[in-house]
């Protein structure tokens, strides 16, 4: 292989190495997938449910109704063929105020699924909210499973027998809680699931994902209201509203994103418990999910170490960011000094990260997120060929070489962009190279080829040098 130090290699070598190295990124992206709807009045057991189906505990659970408020999508697997579960809010036809919009994030959930299941708590039997579920689901086009939840032995299986007569057909007796069954509803749910979706629910090629994220309190949920133009979010002064990651479509500068509003970070994984804990275990997931994250710090207060530890989860997690500074109305002139130096020293991680002073309150600025997000995507996507690169290095080497460890000093031998989404550059050497050399590499890159918006992970192989054959 041709070394950075010795004669060029042509353009066809180059091409060569990129073919051995391969791109895992380059990928059309995976199909849609179908989508089924897990609906039902309050506390029937649906998020547990949706956990079994899973085989994951993702949505929240607690021993109360009412605490799944928005309809959230997860990504589920059985018998080998894939599927997005959406767990619901419970439905309540005669309700208000806030319950009212949880049932109106149900039905929109039941109008956009390829299939619907009703969650009935076989314990109690067929109540009026029930019935007027099925009413509303004997009327639509789709295909609908009755769950017979909380059949927890072979007591109940008459009760379950009288929930024929809300003509949904047979009701599946199933017991989220301990599993009982939940293979055979899982069987029945293929059945009734088309093999490519009517609708794009979330597809590979569908708006680009984007994450809020922060600590509690500093205005996600109101920044998602301000861009979608409406209460989509649940927002209240008491920090911790949010508990299930919270998808919107977003129009902005006539481009559709897809935001996704998370549960605010208060500690790390491993020190949470209860609801915080799974919280912050769908926010992790949700950050991993999405392609960019805006990451929220509270401008009126000093950076903490729970802003920190967010940027650090973006960053390992290898995603676009974008800073926002929310709540600006509310910096004076004395703070904003003040706020200059915190940047500078708790922001080293991301010096490359673009910021922008909003107010979630007031719209300032807001419109500004469209141009940052785009220029963040196009870094994170962007790709340098190999001879552009290896041309670039081999002069910045020749002006500052690696320093000598050992007694010896390391060569380059080549370099390749091994993939984007984060870009990765991966440097073949005869020796390890110096973290500060690695992160002065970095920042030259960085110089000489923008990549604003996104980390760059720079990966070093030390190489055996082979034995000439004779």
């Amino acid at each position: 292989m041709t070394e950075l130090d010795g004669t060029w290699a042509t353009e066809s070598e180059w091409t060569a190495i990129d073919e051995e190295f391969g791109h895992p990124d380059d990928t059309d992206g995976e199909p849609p997938q179908p989508v089924l709807a897990v609906v039902g009045r309050p506390n029937v057991g649906k998020s547990t449910l949706v956990n079994r189906i899973l085989g994951r505990r993702e949505a929240v659970v607690q021993d109360k109704p009412g605490v799944t408020r928005d309809r959230v999508a997860y990504d589920a697997m059985w018998n080998g063929r894939r599927f997005t579960v959406v767990d619901t809010g419970g439905w309540d036809p005669k309700a208000d105020g806030l319950q009212a919009s949880v049932t109106a994030q149900a039905e929109l959930a039941m109008q956009t699924a390829d299939a619907v299941l009703l969650v009935v708590d076989a314990s109690v039997g067929a109540t009026t909210t029930d019935e007027a579920a099925a009413r509303v689901l004997r009327r639509s086009a789709k295909p609908v499973l009755l769950a017979a939840n909380k059949v927890d032995d072979d007591r109940l299986m008459a009760d379950v027998a009288s929930l024929w007569s809300l003509g949904l057909g047979e009701p599946h007796p199933v017991s989220a809680l301990h599993g009982r069954s939940s293979g055979d509803l899982l069987d029945a749910v293929l059945h009734a699931l088309p093999a490519t979706p009517k609708e794009s629910f979330g597809a590979a090629r569908g708006p680009r994902r984007v994450a809020l994220i922060g600590k509690p309190n500093v205005g996600k949920s109101s920044l998602l209201n301000r861009l979608v133009g409406s209460e989509r979010a649940v927002v209240d002064a008491v920090a911790g509203t949010t508990v299930d990651p919270v998808d919107s479509l977003v129009e902005l500068d006539d481009e559709v994103w897809q935001f996704v509003d998370t549960a605010g970070l208060r500690k790390r994984v491993k020190t949470a418990s209860g609801m915080e804990y799974y919280a912050s275990l769908r926010t992790r997931a949700a950050i991993e999910a999405a392609e960019v994250a805006i990451v929220l710090l509270d401008a009126s207060e000093p950076i903490s170490e729970q802003d920190l530890r967010v940027l650090t989860m973006v960053v390992d997690a290898g995603r676009a960011c974008v800073l926002a500074l929310n709540k600006w109305d509310l910096v004076d002139e004395e703070r904003r000094h003040q706020l200059t130096r915190e940047l500078e020293r708790g922001l080293v991680r991301v010096p490359w990260a673009e910021r922008i002073n909003v107010s979630a309150l007031t719209g300032r600025s807001v419109r500004k997120l469209a141009p940052a997000l785009r220029t963040a995507l196009e870094s994170w996507d962007q790709r340098v060929s190999t001879g552009r690169l290896n041309s670039w290095l081999t002069d910045l080497i020749a002006a500052t070489p690696p320093p000598v460890r050992g007694g010896k000093q390391p060569r380059v031998l080549f370099a390749t962009q091994a993939q984007t989404r984060p870009p990765t550059l991966v440097l073949f050497t005869t020796g390890f190279l110096e973290a500060g050399y690695r992160r002065f590499l970095e920042r030259r890159f960085r110089e000489e080829f923008g990549f604003v918006g996104t980390p760059v992970r720079l990966s070093v192989r030390v190489r055996e040098k082979r034995p000439r054959k004779s």
